[in-house]
């Protein structure tokens, strides 16, 4: 039996308004601990997809990196656990086993998938809905498991239409989660944040080819650590209440808006967020109600955490309310609760580093240094020293406080891209949180 994680709910908010007033912010902070020690013995499925285009061989130590860290990987597969290698070019081939389907993990097919990895050379184009469409195949018939996937490339997505992407994704959506890593310099952020964000995966930049061992390690080790998988954040509201946005917003920033599902009553709907193991995340859920007058009360959201079984059975893990109470004491209406300030200004953080790289891409300097600025000084008040130290590779900082900078003249692609990857990280708001902020 699966060491289940055991679910904590807590809602931070200011859920007095002045009268009139329609919106109601809250985070909602999740923290999951397993209930006994020890690794997951959860049901899970792993397909590592490599790209082995020919431009992987441009340094050959791409290519030596992607087969040693697949062979990382492999060796941190649980036992018991099946699994599949993927090679993938403008088609996707398998590399182990020889056909399409997944073998459990023993030291004998650790083996044999480590000897077919060592001999992958590269060669041909890059079509990574193809590789996903392979991998999904590859899950069918392990819909009861934990599903997760690793997709490493170092190029664009040339050898196939944005629309045969958008649609491989589709298909995916809610099948399996997948972490993407691209190596080098030639590939394309948005492309990958594509893709990580509508599998509820995380993307990021391999600069280092030396680095992606060590990557490929740990991003196994954390997907064999989860515990129960199709996890739901479900959100009632009242009549004539509108939901106007739901985002994780730690670790990272993803926007849940758009996936919501149907509930079991037509005023519940369910976002999804994924497998769970030990670990915390916080989500920002904001609601539009009808106004009140002073003195009115009500109960705006109403936060559940659910498991959904493969019968479509739900059982709850956890559970938060979202108030709203009317007041003309601007003592109690006028303050902004801390927490949710806190990430408002990360999401505004997130924006504002994307806005001015784009800015700065297209020539637009005054503005490129303006959001770089604003970005700048949202992170030191954040606290946010990581993105702080990336965004000081991209422009010269006079005045952290003020946000005042300047624009370096050059700056690596390395360091470029790494701050677009890691730009929607944010820091987690601390513990020492009460009711009210």
């Amino acid at each position: 039996m699966s060491a289940q994680p055991q679910f904590t709910v807590n809602v931070y908010q200011n859920e007095y308004l002045s009268e009139g007033a329609a919106e109601v912010n809250a985070i909602v902070s999740v923290q999951s601990a397993a209930a006994f020690g020890g690794t997951s013995t959860a049901r899970a499925a792993q397909v590592i997809m490599v790209d082995c285009s020919g431009s992987m061989d441009y340094p050959p130590t791409k290519m030596a990196a992607a087969r040693q860290a697949t062979e990382a990987a492999i060796d941190a597969i649980r036992d018991g656990v099946p699994f599949a290698v993927v090679a993938g070019t403008h088609v996707a081939r398998m590399v182990f086993p020889g056909t399409e389907y997944l073998v459990p993990a023993d030291a004998s097919s650790r083996a044999a998938a480590k000897a077919a990895v060592a001999r992958l050379t590269a060669g041909g184009g890059t079509a990574i809905g193809q590789w996903l469409a392979l991998a999904d195949r590859l899950f069918t018939g392990h819909e009861q498991a934990i599903r997760h996937a690793i997709l490493l490339t170092d190029g664009k997505d040339e050898h196939e239409e944005p629309a045969d992407l958008a649609a491989a994704l589709a298909r995916c959506e809610g099948r399996f989660t997948c972490d993407c890593r691209g190596i080098g310099t030639d590939w394309v952020v948005a492309e990958l944040r594509r893709v990580s964000t509508a599998l509820l995966g995380t993307v990021d930049i391999v600069a280092d080819p030396g680095r992606l061992a060590t990557d490929f390690q740990q991003i196994i080790e954390h997907a064999m650590g989860k515990a129960v998988g199709d996890v739901r954040l479900r959100l009632w509201t009242p009549q004539g209440a509108q939901v106007k946005f739901v985002k994780q917003v730690a670790p990272q920033i993803l926007d849940l808006t758009g996936r919501r599902s149907p509930g079991p009553n037509p005023l519940t709907g369910d976002f999804p967020t994924g497998a769970w193991g030990p670990e915390s995340r916080d989500y920002q859920v904001c609601v539009q109600v009808r106004p009140g007058s002073v003195g009115d009360e009500m109960l705006a959201a109403r936060v559940s955490l659910v498991s959904v079984e493969g019968s479509g059975a739900a059982v709850t893990l956890g559970q938060g309310l979202v108030r709203a109470v009317w007041s003309d004491d601007v003592a109690q209406t006028g303050r902004i609760d801390r927490t949710v300030a806190d990430y408002t200004g990360q999401a505004e953080l997130a924006e504002a580093i994307r806005e001015g790289l784009e800015a700065r891409k297209n020539g637009d300097l005054d503005t490129a240094t303006a959001r770089l600025g604003r970005a700048v000084k949202l992170a030191t008040q954040a606290g946010n020293e990581d993105t702080a130290i990336l965004l000081a590779k991209v422009v010269d900082i006079d005045d952290p406080a003020t946000g005042t900078v300047r624009l370096k003249q050059r700056v690596s692609d390395a360091d470029e891209m790494t701050l677009d990857t890691r730009s929607t990280r944010t820091v987690r708001v601390g513990k020492n949180r009460n009711e009210n902020g």
